[in-house]
This record gives structure tokens, C-alpha cells and sequence, in this order.
């Protein structure tokens, strides 16, 4: 589990101000890169859509990171907000072993 009190910035959020930004690029520019529509990474941006596993090689491949990085921004803000809506209380438990 996290522990965190923040939650963690959205993987488009950060696709957006420290690669896209930074280096003085248009999303429209980002996504004829990305061989993808424009549409399709602005929802990204925007955080109404994931990382998905091939966006993610593509951006790996795009900015020189790994699929890993991309992969692991997506997991933990995923994680963050599953750690909040999950009632673990409701949960049954089967740590014992039945004899």
C-alpha cells in the first residue's frame, strides 16, 4: 500500500508538463510522433485516459525512458485511488489453512 497522503500526479500530467512542455513541443506535434490521434493523447493529458502498455513503448521509445517508468506513473496513481475506494472491512480473509 501507499502511504501517502497526496495522491499521486496523473501519468498525463507529467507526459504533459516535463516531456511535452519542456522541451517546447505541441501535443498535436507529440501525437504524429506517437503515430496516434491527437485526441487520443489529449484525453491522456487530461487525465480521462491511462497509460496504456502500448502507449507506454511508445513513449519509452519517443523520449529515451523505459515502458517501466511510463508503466509504474499509471500503477501507482491506479493504486492510490484503489487504496481509498476499496472497503477492506467487507473483505472475507483466507490466510488460515482449513484442517
Amino acid at each position: 500500500m501507499l502511504k501517502r497522503g497526496l495522491p499521486p500526479s496523473h501519468p498525463g500530467e507529467i507526459l504533459k508538463e516535463m516531456f511535452i512542455v519542456e522541451r517546447g513541443l505541441t501535443i498535436t506535434e507529440v501525437a504524429k510522433g506517437l503515430n496516434m490521434a491527437r485526441a487520443n493523447l489529449s484525453s491522456v493529458i487530461n487525465g480521462h485516459l491511462g497509460i496504456s502498455p502500448e502507449l507506454a513503448v511508445k513513449l519509452s521509445e519517443a523520449f529515451g525512458n523505459t515502458t517501466q517508468f511510463w508503466t509504474n506513473l499509471q500503477n501507482n496513481f491506479e493504486l492510490w485511488h484503489a487504496e481509498r475506494k476499496v472497503n477492506r472491512s467487507a473483505i472475507r480473509h483466507f490466510d488460515k489453512i482449513a484442517v
